[in-house]
């Protein structure tokens, strides 16, 4: 359930037959202060505004009209005219009883799905994949598992670059280690050094580069041998990212994959069509589109390259054809991509024409989710101490050594097995949650003491609240599953977890809707912290707390691990019974 939404709703008809306009904003809001009420409806400001009438005798008309009997149990006016509303108790543990039968937490599933294609992660098949490619596989995950979790049909499009002219250097390099009888696995096990290697011949050694060159010819004109070569490439560096989305929790797989290759044959037609309808001009022997919505403050149109003077296609051409597959052959609602924000001007570029073309009809949403750079401390990208790119991999396994090292002390007494297993999910989950609950489009500092720390918003300390729970029960010697007893919301404690328990689908639909998983990491720490409160404050186990208050914070218990769990495996960030 969607309380805000509920909410918005009920405050809207109150308005509309206190006689508002029916566009009026209800501007229902998360409440900051207890004493103010749990949700604020501040729209009737505005409302009073527009129509010169008293704010506060408008809300008061407002109030009359609102029907909130079951749902809270005290509105007040406040100030100007703003509207606080005081949920009610019981109501609250009605709702938390039907969260806690239900398998999706009662977040209401979407009866008419909408098709939602994801372009995320996009490594580079030329090379391995290093911190670049962190924030656009996780973000992206994390979106998808949202989408997923509110019953929205989702199309994962790992959108890899698999094409273009650097391959013919490394088909011309690969095809000279296989005459040398090096297999490709042996040949292309260290990608990056592989790549090195045929870049430095190309830039020095006499006719590789002509030789690279008729490489890319042969590959784009479909020369059988040259496709055997590359699909050895391709196969070798699919199973390189491969291991890292094991490691990172990831759901893309193989069959996400829709590389640059794939929109090859289309691209020729690309370029027809958008020259038919004059929308690409030939400018110096190339095709261009001359863009005038993004007109210079001296009213020069922003120029975009769809087909080089050569007749070679660039991403731009490539991005096209894929926006008339998504939208055409997926049937695509909503397309969302993650890139780093450099691409920002280009995914404006490409929307703003295949708009123009067709390609992308109105009723496609179009969201170019850009996000910031990870930083080291000196405030510079994130490189290694000599200044070279941190591969991926590298860096998840210090993160799982440091994790290592970290929790030593803390299970010492459990099995090998068990360390191992604990110190992964801590190592990747750390990492995966300092880069997800920072603002999507900032850049920021990575810094492994704040992120391995079990104070403040952290992984470790979300992972530590959920054994917490997981330890009351098995204290208790009770099954959560068997518990069918009522809920009862009496301390102030136990209201403002029932409150924030029920704001998880809020949370859900922001994060969807903005593509900003932080909001969900802010939530899930203010949950976490809310529990700590109430275990504090409302004693479970302890010797005389009578039997019909125990097994209703046991419930309550029950939802908080359930929410915990599903909040952070949206996140891709997995969890431990105990730690």
């Amino acid at each position: 359930m969607n309380i805000r939404q509920l909410l918005n709703e009920k405050v809207k008809a109150a308005m509309i037959a206190a006689g508002l306009p029916e566009d009026t904003n209800p501007a229902v809001s998360i409440s900051n202060r207890p004493q103010f009420g749990d949700y604020q409806a501040n729209g009737v400001m505005g409302a009073a505004k527009k129509l010169k009438t008293n704010p506060r005798e408008l809300a008061t008309k407002v109030v009359e009209c609102l029907e909130l009997d079951d749902i809270a149990d005290n509105i007040e006016l406040a100030g100007p005219g703003f509207i606080n509303i005081h949920l009610n108790k019981v109501w609250l543990a009605n709702q938390l009883v039907a969260a806690s039968n239900d398998e999706h937490l009662n977040v209401s599933q979407n009866a008419q799905p909408q098709t939602v294609v994801v372009d995320y992660s996009a490594p580079n098949l030329a090379k391995e994949m290093h911190v670049g490619h962190l924030r656009s596989t996780i973000i992206g995950d994390a979106v998808v598992r949202a989408l997923e979790f509110r019953g929205e049909k989702v199309i994962r499009q790992n959108h890899m670059g698999d094409w273009g002219t650097q391959f013919g250097m490394l088909l011309a390099h690969l095809s000279d280690k296989l005459a040398s009888n090096e297999v490709a696995e042996t040949a292309l096990a260290d990608l990056e050094n592989f790549y090195r290697e045929a870049k430095i011949r190309f830039d020095e050694e006499d006719g590789f580069a002509d030789r690279a060159r008729d490489y890319v010819v042969r590959l784009q004109g479909g020369d059988s041998d040259c496709l055997v070569l590359w699909q050895q490439f391709i196969d070798i560096s699919i199973h390189h990212s491969e291991e890292i989305y094991d490691k990172l929790n990831v759901t893309l797989t193989r069959d996400d994959i829709m590389g640059e290759s794939a929109y090859n044959p289309d691209l020729p037609v690309v370029i027809d069509e958008l020259m038919a309808k004059n929308i690409a001009v030939e400018d110096q022997g190339a095709k261009v589109v001359f863009i005038e919505e993004m007109a210079n403050k001296d009213g020069e149109p922003s120029v975009f390259i769809v087909q080089k003077s050569g007749g070679g296609f660039l991403y731009a051409t490539t991005d096209l054809s894929a926006c008339r597959y998504r939208s055409g052959e997926l049937g695509a609602d909503r397309i969302i991509i993650f890139t780093d924000a450099r691409q920002a001007l280009h995914f404006k570029q490409v929307e703003i024409t295949a708009r123009k073309a067709g390609f992308l009809p109105s009723t496609t949403a179009y969201d170019h989710c850009p996000f910031g750079m990870m930083m080291g401390n000196d405030g510079k990208p994130f490189k290694t101490r000599t200044g070279g790119t941190v591969k991926l991999a590298e860096l998840l396994e210090e993160a799982v050594s440091r994790a290592t090292d970290l929790m030593a002390d803390k299970i010492a007494d459990f099995s090998e097995q068990e360390r191992s297993e604990i110190a992964r999910k801590v190592g990747i989950g750390a990492v995966k949650f300092a880069d997800l609950s920072k603002n999507r489009t900032s850049d920021y500092i990575f810094n492994w003491e704040t992120m391995l720390s079990f104070e403040g918003a952290t992984a470790p300390y979300l992972q530590y609240a959920y054994t917490r729970v997981q330890s009351i029960f098995k204290k208790a010697g009770i099954n959560q599953q068997t518990l069918t007893n009522d809920i009862l919301v009496n301390e102030p404690q136990e209201k403002a977890l029932a409150v924030k328990l029920l704001q998880f689908e809020e949370v859900l639909d922001a994060v969807i809707s903005e593509c900003t998983p932080n909001l969900l990491c802010n939530y899930l720490y203010e949950l976490a912290s809310l529990y700590m409160s109430f275990y504090e404050a409302c004693p479970i186990l302890k010797e005389g707390i009578e039997e019909e208050t125990k097994l209703s914070r046991l419930r309550l218990c029950n939802v908080v691990a359930r929410t915990l769990y599903s909040g952070l495996d949206v996140l891709g960030i997995e969890v431990m019974d105990r730690m």
